[in-house]
């Protein structure tokens, strides 16, 4: 991590989360429309080009393997200066059919101690009629675009399918593959969605909707046997892949002095338990569907770590906003060397190398 980042971190972490978050989106906005010789310097600088990396998986072509995740840009404002920092895709949400504000503030809270933070956003976002326009001069990009989209708040469940398919609809032209949102915990009653009956209907009706490739993003919090069972009834109904994890309530993974009783919590704290939720799904799943590692990957050893448990691809957030924009190419640099020492000629060599046989 740079000098110049930790003294820019400093500063961001003076302000609160939210009002930090705000500033870094209005820098890549205005990088990508009024300086974009700043966005060449800074692409030159973090991004890696290394054929060693690259997979051709889920309809497109991944020069690496790590991806922002969803959350972060919720209303695809920074794609253009995100896609200078060095990622190989990126997630845009979550987004829902009608614009919502999410929940009341405060709800964003730094564990600064345990590189960790704790969120109660609940899908704050400008909605799908403004982010599709948006999207309409964005797409195609030169990274694979994911769409993250999830149901309204005041949609109840019994009509959440009728959400999801307007979105899969609206934004089957804008995007490279779907994410479905059924495991954050700032939405009522959302996670009373990851039921086998549900995810078998919902995966049938989309799959009749779109060609594009959708993925389910399942909680850490689930019982290892179930989440086994929803990823396998997913895949059986047509799921492209699997994200494990989204953020976790497991408020006993932190000694926080700032933790607060609602909201998920992201970063290293919940490293531990994403690690396992996956290793029990990819015991089970590897070379059925393509699996995406998420949930405290800080350093290109763990990042690895979750490549040879069966991850093709990885995300991250949080070690984003704690390590800076240079995470990117420290992480696919890191992998490089770990590949090399290992003695593989490309990342596909290394993914599985550990699943259980």
């Amino acid at each position: 991590m740079s000098l110049e980042y930790n003294d820019l971190k400093s500063i961001f972490f003076k302000l609160q989360p939210e009002t930090a978050h705000k500033v870094a989106e209005s820098g890549l906005v205005l990088a990508a429309k009024a300086l974009p010789g700043l966005l060449s310097f800074i692409a030159k600088k973090c991004v890696i080009n290394d054929p060693r990396l690259q997979q051709s998986i889920l309809k497109s072509i991944y020069n690496n393997p790590v991806g922002i995740g969803g959350g972060f840009d919720k209303n695809a404002t920074m794609i253009a200066g995100l896609s200078a920092l060095g990622f190989g895709y990126l997630e845009y949400g979550t987004f829902t059919p009608k614009p919502q504000n999410g929940n009341a503030k405060p709800r964003l809270f730094r564990l600064v101690e345990e590189n960790s933070i704790q969120n109660a956003m609940g899908f704050n976002n400008e909605g799908a009629a403004k982010i599709k326009n948006r999207m309409s001069s964005i797409y195609p990009n030169v990274l694979p675009l994911w769409a993250n989209i999830g149901k309204n708040k005041l949609t109840p469940n019994e009509n959440a399918i009728d959400d999801y398919e307007f979105l899969v609809r609206e934004f089957d032209s804008l995007c490279d593959a779907f994410v479905i949102n059924l495991s954050s915990p700032n939405t009522p009653n959302l996670r009373d969605l990851q039921e086998v009956s549900f995810i078998n209907e919902l995966f049938r009706r989309l799959k009749e909707l779109s060609t594009k490739p959708i993925i389910l993003k399942i909680s850490p919090d689930l019982a290892h046997e179930k989440a086994i069972e929803i990823c396998q009834s997913a895949v059986k109904s047509g799921a492209d892949g699997i994200i494990i994890s989204n953020t976790s309530i497991d408020y006993s993974l932190s000694k926080s002095s700032n933790l607060q009783n609602f909201g998920g919590l992201s970063g290293e704290v919940i490293r531990q338990k994403s690690r396992e939720i996956f290793k029990a799904v990819a015991d089970e799943l590897f070379g059925k569907t393509i699996l995406i590692a998420c949930g405290g990957i800080s350093d290109a050893q763990d990042a690895y770590e979750r490549i040879k448990m069966g991850a093709s691809l990885i995300q991250i957030y949080t070690s984003f906003i704690f390590k800076g924009p240079m995470i990117c190419s420290e992480l696919n640099s890191g992998i490089l060397k770990l590949l090399e020492a290992d003695g593989f000629n490309n990342i596909s060599e290394a993914i599985g190398i550990n699943v259980k046989k």
